[in-house]
């Protein structure tokens, strides 16, 4: 399983466009991806503030998630002022989701997927074994 909470920051006056794209990426990841869990977007307390919560069957998927076609088209900077991904590992007896895990590309894979991997390693926190 891979799980990332995004924290996102829209640019001013950007929100509408946001989530129109947003809304769109919501629709085509459940469409076309099957080891999608959960994508869904959020609207935060503070203005122009959004989280996203992503859930793959595990860290392939969401590599197959960032490199797809709808990911790749948007503009997404024309939005996003300022983004960041926090990996999260579920509660085992507050969440449906398995642990987050890390995994190797597989062999042969796109130098595309090979940065994304690289870019945006699991992080798992040290003390996430220990509980």
């Amino acid at each position: 399983m891979a799980t990332i909470l995004a924290h996102i920051t829209v640019q001013e006056g950007r929100a509408a466009a946001f989530e129109d794209i947003a809304s769109e990426m919501y629709r085509a990841t459940h469409a076309s991806e099957s080891g999608v869990k959960r994508y869904e977007y959020w609207r935060g307390e503070k203005s122009g503030f959004y989280y996203c919560l992503l859930s793959f069957d595990d860290f392939r998927a969401f590599l197959t998630h960032q490199t797809s076609d709808h990911h790749e088209a948007p503009d997404w900077a024309s939005v996003i002022a300022d983004i960041r991904l926090e990996w999260v590992d579920p509660l085992p007896e507050g969440s449906d989701l398995p642990a987050t895990q890390h995994q190797e590309v597989e062999a042969g894979a796109s130098d595309l997927v090979k940065q994304y991997a690289e870019v945006y390693a699991v992080q798992r926190a040290d003390w996430w074994g220990g509980v």
